[in-house]
């Protein structure tokens, strides 16, 4: 691993001071790429403006029609946090708007695969819908928009992934990805682009004096969704989405938020008066995710949707304990995935270039989080396979990969693709991650064919693990009030949470809970605690080491402590 300290532009650095940023802050805005303190306002007037989303206004359009002639809509939402978030968005916010019925199908991992499928369109046309809208998927529904026409469905689709050569042939697309399309902030997850329809909607039925501005309904309220579908699709936080993210923590913060977000605190244990965007990435979202890894995305929509505290408590305690069965399934299955990619090559050497796992006993709904513990693990772009549960595609493998800075997965894919035709039944997904099917006989095939790619594409260089850190912590802000002042801010993809790195040294070190390294440090002449989770092997006597601030309680006092993200040793 290789410890490198971002740039900070110095004259950045001392606008922002100079603008009363304190001036830590002040110095990691700038190396983040913030020069001046009106990019730090996240007031909701500073939003991208709703008409610069192409699609958009015509959206708005045919659902003000739709609800002035009470016509029937459902969401064909997606099985993931995103799509949850999305689908949950938009049901309330279209009541809220004064649409009478609204419903939504989400399609089962295993069963149906992923988006709007030509027999999801048939199941919305029986369910009596006049209009269908996707959230979260949609833009590659080719077929499924096609035989939604023939069936006479209105299809709007709202989606944030990239689009294939065709688009579907649909009344309205709303996606920032799309050709053509203005808005700013490409990095919007699916959550956000359902939100912005709903700003754009509300607009339009002011215009035609269903609301005024006094007696329209508050869309905020629907904020701390759309913050945790934004933060648990781990999209770059650009500064719009920051803006949507800050947002939904105020109100969170506050203590206006949904019964079952409040509900996902209580058994994740955390609390909402101090969340954290890494509440929203590592406690809630994974409770919701589960429910559609392992059993079915129903369950995350209802207590997204429920007002009922009791039924929230309820969904939440079933979400959590689906939640302990994925994170066990998922640990069986990364120890597998790590047993069968190390009897591909001699300890002694470097790993290949990329990685490629399969086992008949894998889980299908797991194999995207191991792909990625893999890939966190070796440094390397990895593919992890499961045999397809579905009804008679039991020949076939569902395979998900994650990827490293410097290997576009899905252009990966596509060039495997075009080598190999017949491969990849079907592929999609973005440059860090992405998903495929192909038929089992054709796992070798698959298997030399990317790592060809990866051969072609990668260097020493970009296989070399590296760790962007703020370089030293000046000691006057090693205390836990500023621990609270980092945690109080926006931080994720694209926009990393703050990490230091220093050469310190080591007092004394022992394992806790036989895999984690307690340390205690010498900082800059002063004694701290350290921990170092997931590690067992011991550090020399002096390192350089990576870590975050953090402070724990004990007998009723706060102290710092470094948490270590790794070591250039």
């Amino acid at each position: 691993m290789k410890i490198v300290t971002r740039d900070i532009p110095p004259r950045a650095a001392w606008t922002l001071e100079q603008a009363g940023v304190h001036p830590l802050l002040a110095r990691l805005y700038a190396a983040r790429g913030v020069s001046s303190k009106e990019e730090l306002d996240d007031g909701l007037a500073r939003l991208l403006p709703p008409a610069t989303m192409k699609g958009v206004t015509e959206a708005a359009v045919l659902l003000a029609d739709a609800i002035a002639r009470d016509r029937k809509l459902c969401i064909v939402a997606d099985y993931d946090c995103d799509g949850a978030t999305a689908c949950a968005v938009g049901i309330r916010g279209l009541r809220m708007l004064g649409a009478n019925h609204v419903s939504y199908l989400v399609p089962d991992r295993v069963v149906d695969g992923y988006g709007l499928t030509p027999p999801i369109a048939r199941r919305v046309k029986d369910s009596g819908a006049d209009l269908l809208i996707t959230v979260d998927n949609g833009i590659a529904s080719v077929e499924g928009v096609r035989t939604a026409n023939e069936l006479g469905l209105q299809v709007l689709v709202t989606d944030h992934h990239l689009p294939g050569p065709a688009l579907p042939d649909a009344q309205v697309i709303v996606n920032p990805n799309q050709p053509g399309c203005d808005f700013e902030s490409k990095s919007i997850a699916g959550v956000g682009v359902m939100f912005y329809v709903l700003l754009a909607l509300r607009a339009e039925l002011r215009q035609r004096g269903v609301f005024t501005a006094e007696t329209q309904p508050k869309l905020d309220a629907l904020l701390p969704i759309v913050a945790l579908g934004t933060v648990a699709d781990v999209v770059k936080l650009d500064p719009n989405n920051r803006r949507l993210v800050a947002q939904g923590l105020k109100r969170v913060r506050a203590g206006a938020l949904p019964p079952g977000l409040a509900a996902l605190f209580e058994v994740a244990a955390r609390k909402a008066a101090v969340a954290t965007t890494f509440d929203f990435g590592f406690a809630l979202g994974p409770r919701i995710n589960a429910a559609g890894r392992l059993a079915d995305m129903t369950l995350g929509i209802e207590l997204l949707l429920t007002d009922d505290p009791a039924r929230a408590a309820e969904l939440a305690r079933t979400l959590d304990g689906i939640n302990r069965e994925r994170r066990e399934i998922e640990g069986e299955m990364r120890e597998q995935a790590l047993e069968i990619v190390e009897s591909l090559y001699d300890p002694e050497d470097e790993p290949p270039p990329a990685l490629c796992v399969y086992d008949p006993d894998f889980h299908e709904g797991v194999v995207g989080i191991v792909a990625s513990r893999l890939k966190d693990k070796l440094h390397r772009p990895s593919f992890v396979f499961a045999a397809s549960q579905a009804p008679g595609k039991e020949h076939e493998l569902k395979g998900s990969g994650r990827s490293i800075p410097g290997f576009h997965l899905r252009d990966a894919l596509d060039l495997v693709a075009k080598r190999y035709p017949g491969v990849l039944l079907r592929f999609g997904g973005h440059a860090m991650a992405a998903g495929c099917t192909i038929a089992e006989e054709h796992f070798e095939v698959f298997e030399q064919g990317l790592a060809e790619v990866a051969q072609e594409w990668l260097d020493a260089a970009t296989l070399t693990r590296k760790l962007e850190t703020d370089g030293a912590l000046p000691v006057e802000y090693r205390r836990a009030d500023m621990v609270d002042t980092l945690q109080r801010e926006v931080w994720g993809q694209g926009f990393a949470p703050p990490t230091f790195s220093e050469e310190v040294e080591v007092l004394s070190q022992r394992l806790v809970g036989e895999k984690h390294l307690a340390l205690k440090l010498r900082h800059q002449g002063q004694p701290v605690d350290g921990i170092w989770f997931g590690r067992t092997e011991p550090l020399p006597p002096r390192v350089l080491l990576a870590f975050r601030l953090d402070a724990d309680e004990w007998q009723g006092t706060r102290r710092v402590r470094f948490l270590v993200e790794g070591a250039e040793v």
